[in-house]
């Protein structure tokens, strides 16, 4: 049964779909993730962290999540034309799913700007388990008085798949994540060693650059040399056919370092220390801002029974913390944390923001 481009989660066989075993359970993952009630930025950005991609081998996009979640062949329906044909394939997830997130997405269309101010979790994507490692999410309920509580939650325990954690105030992980951001921004010493290390990778990274710098050094000390043959007096016709070709190999790699100069302009040290620092300005009550300062500074953060690592992107940029030490700093409580397991790093890279 052929039609339309193959679909994320069949493979085509003997002109028939039938189920892939590889991409079948991220059908079913994405539906399940909505239904939860996570947001498709948010998947489609865990999805292609992870490296998913579709049938075409492109990223998971936000339209990728969205055009498979209204995707009735998930349920086995098939369109031929104008007429769609039931229980036509193999089906990769329920009808009663199906409908639960369209009824959910029809919801969300109504009420974007509702949606928009309970979903402000600025730590979506880099928040993780201690207990499982696997991601927590954020969700919202209120109480018998009306008042509406935000928290993360492990997304394994969500879905009761066997982890344990129960939630942590989402104001408490935020405020403790800005405020250790912070405490870098304010470190002079600090900022220094990040902006040598930059300093470093960048270079090592810009590996074209250095190549032609050495291929022009080179043809400067043939050019130079044919010259001096020439003052000498050993002049033949192969010796400036050879001084041409040298002499236009220099302009065209001249031209070469110009247009690579170009795309990668020189970065100094002070360059990077003045743009961390200007941090320091931050509108800590402003969301966006505070959204700008995880994606700048921070890789992971593992929430522990007893303690919290802070992952920061750049080397060594591991910060563990108690919740005794945390709570002490801000002067508040961490509510429903759960039993320790062995410490979880996630190494950080340096950070690329220039």
């Amino acid at each position: 049964m052929n039609g339309g481009g193959l679909t994320f989660g069949y493979r085509m066989k003997d002109q028939r779909l039938e189920i892939d075993e590889t991409t079948a359970p991220v059908v079913v993952e994405i539906f399940t993730r909505y239904a939860d009630g996570e947001r498709m930025t948010d998947i489609a950005k865990d999805l292609t962290r992870r490296g998913i991609r579709t049938s075409q081998g492109n990223k998971i996009t936000l339209n990728v999540v969205h055009y498979l979640l209204k995707n009735r062949r998930y349920i086995g329906e098939y369109k031929f034309r104008d007429m769609m044909i039931p229980d036509a394939i193999p089906p990769i997830i329920s009808e009663e799913l199906f409908n639960r997130v369209q009824e959910i997405m029809a919801r969300n269309q109504k009420t974007p700007a509702m949606r928009k101010a309970e979903d402000d979790y600025i730590l979506t994507t880099r928040l993780f388990c201690g207990k499982c490692g696997t991601f927590m999410v954020g969700e919202s309920g209120k109480s018998h008085t009306g008042t509406v509580h935000r928290y993360y939650k492990c997304s394994h325990a969500k879905r009761k798949m066997g982890c344990g954690k129960k939630s942590v105030k989402k104001d408490w992980i935020e405020d403790a994540v800005i405020h250790y951001i912070m405490k870098i921004v304010m470190d002079d010493e600090l900022i220094d060693h990040i902006a040598d290390a930059i300093l470093n990778i960048l270079a090592q990274e810009n590996s074209k650059l250095p190549r032609l710098n050495a291929r022009l050094k080179e043809i400067e000390t043939g050019i130079q040399n044919m010259l001096n043959a020439i003052q000498q007096g050993i002049l033949t016709p192969s010796t400036k056919e050879r001084l041409e070709a040298l002499e236009q190999e220099r302009e065209e790699i001249k031209v070469a370092i110009y247009s690579e100069e170009l795309q990668k302009p020189k970065i100094t040290k002070e360059h990077i220390a003045f743009w961390i620092s200007k941090f320091r300005d931050t509108d800590l009550t402003d969301v966006a801002c505070r959204k700008r300062l995880v994606e700048s500074f921070v890789n992971a953060v593992f929430v522990y029974d007893d303690k919290v690592v802070f992952t920061f992107n750049y080397k060594d940029g591991s910060k563990t913390a108690t919740i005794d030490e945390i709570n002490a700093e801000l002067g508040s409580d961490l509510e429903g944390i759960s039993p320790p397991i062995s410490k979880k790093q996630l190494f950080g890279q340096l950070l690329f923001f220039l």
